[in-house]
């Protein structure tokens, strides 16, 4: 007797009760180690699905668990804004500065009794995963904190990330995305065979491959991850503790090694324990994370530019080797500092082979007593760049030399300076090749003036060639000079010379970081455009002034005053600006400064006719504030393409919407 054929409605519930079924099993193999069924059973469910979607293509879903690996190669990664900014945690090393972590809590709060979560650090990829309306809908990786890739596809493909929530609330959970030991070992088995350079540890293997562009080829890699924060429309429970139960109720795959300790006793005794323990994981940990468990607590705690004040990371020992210095070079930076870079016997660290150690400056040179032939013990503690830790001064033979420190500079063999009170010696040329090099690849930096295609290799050779011997040169730069360059044809030239026209928009804080003052970095560069509104205004400003500005204090004020008082500094900016660089981002702001006072804007969705941070500049430049959440006193919420929740609940709250159109009538004549 013949099988009837199964009506649609009927494939419907079929394939709803075979996507759970698969589910379930999923997270019990992947997420709660303890598979119910066997490979052959769970394959044989999937293989069920896979026949019925392709009998009824339009019951396919992004959801559906066929669909992990389902989209086409990628061809790059688009940047996402956060909905709130992913800061680092700072670092403690010993139990003398947890103390001091912990004493600077009690000072806040010395009547109360302050509980702590102490978690597992996991070395591994900063993520931050999306739902809407209990789909998965995005991952960004941290990126700078700010902004990150989008690597949804790629994540997708990961066992344990559930596609699907029991919940109607936007959900944002952030974690680690790790690669198991196992995994690592079994792809470098399979690239060593292949004749492939093998990955030096799992946390580079990682992160390589969440950005490839085949979500098939990272499908294969065997990625992993643990969740540990997780945000309900927008909002926390009142504890950590309460957010981990959260993440295992939607069965997000947490760590199972976290513990609430209500005192540091026992945040130091489940330090010891995992510390000793470590290497029984199928994971790499480097250290724990200690979190203050109210997020009250955390919450009038706060944080600092970098570091939430409420949580550190207490790193385990630092893995350490010996090997011997085989010479020691300068280095030159892109304000001069000449640092003694140590040339090493290759030795294998944390997995990573190193050659090369920091000697940071000539006095750590002489407190150490570090000679070229020396045996030294090198460590990475937390640093990526390993450095010296001590001298193995038995073991000299008496053919090691002590390293003299140069009194010229290197490369140009102008007077090496040592300012007083500084610890580094500097090179006095300001045309120095060196200083040249590095300072054009920082103004070129994607998060500087962004100039795609001048790197390393380019500025190379456009200097070799004498094509660019200072900074504004760049843009007098025509195809006939560059199609010679070594794979420089005419499409590569053309593309650069666009990219370099192009960074001559840039905003006022990007071109401001990018002039390389010492001691501006992004968000001080950001403040400085906000405040001064143009590079002219800023370039006149005095230390009185500068002080009154947030993030500044006296050696900023002072290095700002400094660089613009400079001879070379002053032609450097006459010939940007005479290039036809955006030095006021726009005409008209000393009258449009106070138009927007007073009122405070959201940003959803993408803008196509400005970037999300051209927006924030234009808002903050005319009086206004950009702010990451709504509410009854919000003015604006500007919607781009594929808005989020923000929209539905600005609706709920009566708020004010505005498309692009309408926010460029709003900001009139001063944006054109």
């Amino acid at each position: 007797m013949m099988n009837k054929p199964l009506t649609k409605q009927k494939a419907v519930q079929k394939i709803k009760n075979l996507r759970q079924d698969i589910q379930y099993h999923e997270k019990k193999y992947y997420v709660d180690n303890d598979p119910q069924i066997s490979d052959y059973e769970f394959d044989l469910l999937v293989k069920e699905l896979e026949k019925l979607e392709q009998e009824f293509p339009d019951l396919i879903t992004p959801e559906s668990p066929t669909q992990r690996v389902g989209e086409q190669p990628l061809e790059g990664f688009a940047s996402v804004e956060h909905s709130m900014p992913m800061l680092s945690l700072d670092n403690c090393y010993n139990a003398q500065e947890l103390r001091e972590f912990e004493g600077r809590i009690k000072k806040i709060f010395p009547s109360e009794k302050i509980e702590y979560e102490a978690e597992l650090k996991i070395d591994g990829l900063g993520i931050a995963i999306i739902y809407r309306n209990g789909k998965f809908f995005q991952t960004v990786t941290r990126g700078d904190g700010i902004r990150g890739d989008d690597v949804t596809a790629n994540v997708k493909t990961i066992k344990s990330l559930p596609l699907t929530l029991d919940t109607t609330q936007d959900v944002e959970a952030r974690g680690e995305i790790y690669l198991p030991f196992s995994s690592f070992h079994r792809i470098n088995q399979e690239r060593e065979k292949e004749g492939e350079p093998l990955f030096a540890n799992p946390r580079n293997a990682a992160a390589g491959s969440i950005r490839l562009l085949d979500p098939k080829e990272v499908a294969q890699r065997g990625l992993d991850m643990f969740l540990y924060s997780v945000f309900l429309d927008g909002k926390e429970k009142a504890s950590q503790s309460e957010n981990l139960d959260v993440l295992k109720r939607f069965h997000f795959k947490t760590n199972p090694h976290s513990k609430l300790c209500f005192s540091m006793e026992e945040v130091l005794i489940f330090y010891q324990k995992w510390q000793e323990q470590r290497d029984s994981l199928d994971y790499d940990v480097d250290g724990i994370v200690i979190k203050v468990n109210s997020t009250r607590h955390q919450t009038l705690l706060g944080s600092t530019a970098k570091f939430p004040r409420w949580a550190i990371s207490f790193k385990f020992p630092a893995r350490q080797a010996t090997t011997k210095i085989k010479d020691i070079l300068i280095q030159v930076g892109r304000t001069g500092a000449l640092t003694p870079v140590a040339i090493l016997e290759p030795v294998k660290l944390s997995g990573i082979t190193i050659s090369r150690s920091t000697l940071h400056n000539e006095g750590e040179i002489k407190k150490k007593d570090i000679r070229i032939g020396d045996t030294v013990l090198i460590e990475r503690s937390g640093d990526v760049i390993p450095k010296v830790v001590s001298v193995m001064r038995e073991k000299r033979t008496g053919k090691e030399h002590p390293f003299l420190f140069p009194t010229e500079c290197p490369v140009c063999h102008a007077a090496a300076f040592h300012p007083e009170g500084e610890a580094v010696s500097r090179c006095t040329n300001p045309s120095c090749p060196a200083k040249l090099r590095e300072s054009l690849l920082h103004y070129a930096s994607r998060r500087a003036m962004n100039i795609e295609g001048l790197g390393d290799a380019i500025v190379h050779q456009l200097m070799s060639n004498n094509l660019v011997k200072h900074i504004p040169d760049i843009y007098n730069l025509r195809i006939e000079g560059l199609i010679d360059l070594e794979r420089m044809g005419p499409k590569s030239s053309q593309n650069l010379l666009d990219e370099i026209e192009q960074s001559k928009d840039r905003d006022v804080a990007r071109l401001i970081f990018a002039l390389g003052i010492r001691f501006v970095g992004e968000r001080t560069a950001q403040a400085l455009a906000t405040h001064f509104k143009s590079v002219d205004t800023l370039a006149r400003a005095g230390c009185e002034e500068l002080l009154q500005i947030q993030d500044v204090g006296p050696k900023v004020a002072e290095s700002v005053v400094f660089f613009f008082d400079q001879p070379e500094n002053i032609e450097l900016l006459k010939r940007l600006k005479q290039a036809g660089l955006n030095f006021a981002d726009r005409k008209g702001l000393e009258e449009g400064g106070k138009l927007l006072a007073g009122q405070t804007f959201i940003l959803t969705g993408k803008l196509s006719r400005f970037t999300r941070e051209e927006a924030t500049a234009i808002i903050q430049n005319l009086g206004g504030q950009v702010v990451s959440s709504v509410s009854s006193k919000t003015s604006y919420v500007i919607v781009g393409e594929a808005p989020g929740s923000k929209l539905q609940k600005a609706r709920s709250l009566g708020v004010q919407i505005l498309d692009e159109s309408q926010f460029q009538e709003l900001i009139g004549t001063f944006y054109k």
